[in-house]
């Protein structure tokens, strides 16, 4: 197996396995709670935001 296709192939299961336990070790088990919840908050507020400006795309062209 080439080192080439290893990094920049599709991820299998120890790869994704390494990756887990490196951002374990990094973070720490309390510290990812915390990291999903900001991530989840992010997303949503990314989405409403999205909503939002479609709507506003909306009414101005429902105004041509």
């Amino acid at each position: 197996m080439n080192l080439l296709t290893i990094f920049l192939g599709i991820p299998g299961g120890y790869q994704i396995v390494i990756v887990l336990v490196v951002i374990l070790l990094l973070f720490g088990g309390k510290k990812i709670p915390e990291l999903m919840k900001g991530l989840g908050s992010g997303i949503k507020e990314f989405k409403d935001a999205s909503k939002a400006d479609e709507d506003t795309t909306d009414k101005v062209e429902d105004k041509k």
